[in-house]
């Protein structure tokens, strides 16, 4: 008698449970149905060619398709560390990305306290609009712009520093291995300040207004209540952004890189992105270009580990 009741009891809690899982479902019922049209998109297009990482062990053949083509092991990654190309291209990515996680940040965080000192609403609405356009603004388009600014024919920064007596003859801008990396970020900043800034903006809001009250009281000055007490409350929102953009440093972007290198600076605009593209579809090495990307996921996943767990053990917030 104990035996069958101490079974039912396990029976009991999970039919329980059941019960209380499908009540959720039917009171979210109508979010659930918004929803499945993004978990089909997420399936097809993100979970699904997870199934092409195998070309990167595989001679890939397009005649004979996955299926049919050669295993080769490891022999694209062996390629690809003994490439001489290696350095540089980790050389750009990681400089490129690190300038960018650490201006892009320093920018929205002080674009963000500045705007939140604003008192004047349609002034504030004003700089907002104007700061995060860019980021609606594509690439190539971005690119154009600033291939005029800089030309050296009509270019109207090179007229401008010419007529100050700065420089005697025109400078080719894109053309200097040593700039690109300046103006490369330079462009990357501005065109995403506005956008980062919004989030720390959104964080900014919800600190709590009697503590900068007590402050006034207590004589604080503008700066002081951002130092001690806005940035400390926005803090594990930073952390937080850090680390996912820790995450993608490997990512440096393929659009920058291709729209404003050209040879004469291959040097140092070639980042990951762009030399996949060049091997994958320029040349047709499918297996290789997989075996790069590959590559660059798993350092990516390892780094936002580490990074997760440094943050972890400074005990600020982390993100797994």
């Amino acid at each position: 008698m104990n035996d069958a009741q101490s079974g039912s009891v396990p029976d009991l809690t999970a039919a329980l449970q059941r019960g209380r899982l499908w009540r959720k479902i039917r009171k979210q019922k109508i979010l659930l149905c918004f929803s499945i049209p993004f978990v089909i998109w997420a399936i097809v297009f993100c979970y699904a060619p997870i199934w092409g990482w195998i070309m990167a062990f595989q001679d890939y053949n397009p005649g004979k398709g996955i299926m049919g083509s050669a295993w080769v092991g490891f022999k694209h990654f062996q390629t690809f560390f003994q490439d001489e190309m290696l350095f540089a291209l980790l050389r750009n990515t990681l400089a490129i990305s690190v300038l960018n996680i650490v201006f892009g940040t320093l920018g929205a965080v002080i674009l963000a306290l500045l705007l939140n000192e604003v008192k004047g609403v349609f002034f504030k609405r004003t700089v907002q609009t104007v700061s995060y356009l860019p980021h609606f603004i594509s690439y190539v388009v971005v690119a154009n712009l600033f291939l005029t600014l800089l030309s050296p024919s009509d270019g109207l920064v090179n007229r401008m520093l010419m007529k100050l007596g700065i420089i005697d003859e025109p400078i080719f801008f894109f053309a200097e291995p040593h700039l690109f990396w300046i103006l490369v970020v330079g462009i990357n900043v501005w065109k995403s300040i506005g956008w980062d800034a919004i989030i720390y903006i959104a964080a900014m809001s919800a600190v709590d207004t009697e503590l900068y009250d007590a402050a006034s009281v207590d004589g604080a000055g503008r700066l002081r209540k951002m130092w001690h007490i806005t940035l400390p409350c926005i803090r594990p929102t930073i952390v937080v952004l850090l680390i996912l953009s820790v995450s993608g440093i490997l990512n440096a972007g393929f659009d920058p890189s291709y729209l404003l290198g050209n040879p004469m600076v291959r040097e140092y605009s070639e980042v990951i992105d762009t030399y996949v593209y060049r091997m994958g579809l320029g040349n047709a090495m499918y297996s290789f270009a997989t075996a790069v990307g590959l590559f660059r996921l798993v350092v990516s996943l390892v780094l936002l580990f580490i990074v997760n767990h440094i943050a972890k053990r400074l005990g600020e917030d982390n993100i797994l």
